[in-house]
């Protein structure tokens, strides 16, 4: 660990920017707490003694450079991140440290690595983007998947959630990538992403036990998509949700996450399957937790870390699999915070 251990995070009281404040002080590091809101703020350092508060807006680029004044990097929390990953980022490349965030929204993804990447590179700095359950995980497995591959024929990624308790970020994010695909869906076919109307396909996905067979709905495409094909040579990227979790997120009174634990974790499960294919073969792998935001923390956490101490050797806008070496990045997640099969 560096001296510098301060580490700015936006969107700080937000649900899942409160796990990753609790992970970065069990890590040892220093979080700055910082967002739009002063009242959450105050309310979220009293659990914190010591612990410095910088209100910012992303309307004022001055107070984001006081929030990320002397801080070694910034984690983004804050959604939608098709609002708020701009002027962070921005504030970051002022600032010249690494920029770290939670995105999981599709639009907002592509737009980061399209404006972005040169100018990171020019600054000399790494924004490292969709480090969260959407995003980190599935491009983590795929590559891991993928191993000595260099190009496959299609990847099929299968979320099996017994349930999904949206975060009100989720669902306001959710709101916006509606109206900016205009009712349309995203797939990812013939190496880019089109949007297609009329109803995803319902299908049955087998994953491994517990869970077993369950109805699924394919052309569910979440931010996996961009990551794995920012950087894996494949043309077919097919996503599936267990039909249940759909179900939970489209009703209209979604209940939002609820503690079972101290930790703060809901009893919410996962299975994340990656199956990469080129002709007859078939490589997998797999990872099953518990609570996709409580999860988010140690993984986009464990990238600050790597990327403070150097181990991305390159700069510009990167994803987790391009950034680490795959394999182990997940390792390093087991078996406190995943479980792990490769095939």
């Amino acid at each position: 660990m560096t001296s510098n251990q301060a580490v700015a995070v936006y969107g700080a009281y937000g649900h899942t920017g409160r796990f990753v404040v609790a992970e970065l002080q069990r890590r040892g590091w220093t979080p700055i707490l910082s967002g739009r809101d002063p009242e959450k703020l105050k309310t979220l350092a009293a659990q914190y003694p010591g612990l410095e508060i910088r209100p910012a807006s992303v309307d004022e680029p001055a107070s984001l450079d006081l929030a990320l004044r002397g801080a070694m990097a910034v984690i983004n929390c804050a959604g939608p991140f098709a609002t708020t990953s701009a002027p962070v980022i921005d504030a970051a490349l002022r600032a010249r440290i690494p920029y770290l965030d939670v995105a999981a929204e599709v639009e907002a993804n592509m737009d980061t690595f399209a404006r972005f990447d040169a100018r990171a590179r020019q600054v000399g700095t790494v924004v490292l983007h969709a480090m969260a359950f959407y995003g980190g995980l599935g491009d983590l497995l795929a590559t891991t998947a993928m191993g000595d591959w260099t190009s496959a024929d299609e990847i099929s990624i299968a979320y099996g959630l017994d349930s999904w308790q949206p975060t009100a970020g989720t669902l306001i994010a959710g709101q916006v990538s509606r109206q900016r695909r205009d009712g349309r869906r995203v797939v990812f076919s013939n190496g880019k992403i089109h949007y297609v109307t009329g109803a995803a396909p319902a299908a049955e996905w087998t994953f491994p036990a517990p869970l077993g067979r369950q109805p699924v709905i394919s052309e569910f495409t979440m931010a996996d998509t961009v990551t794995i094909s920012r950087h894996l040579k494949v043309p077919e990227i097919r996503s599936f949700m267990t039909a249940r979790a759909v179900q939970d997120l489209t009703a209209p009174s979604s209940l939002a996450p609820v503690s079972s634990d101290d930790s703060g974790r809901s009893s919410q499960t996962f299975v994340v399957e990656v199956v990469a294919r080129r002709g007859s073969e078939e490589r997998r792998a797999v990872a099953s937790g518990r609570d996709i935001y409580a999860f988010t923390a140690p993984l986009v956490v464990e990238a600050l870390e790597r990327v403070v101490s150097g181990e991305v050797a390159k700069t510009g806008v990167f994803t987790a699999g391009e950034a680490f070496d795959a394999r182990d990045f997940l390792a390093s997640l087991s078996p406190d915070h995943l479980a792990i099969e490769i095939d």
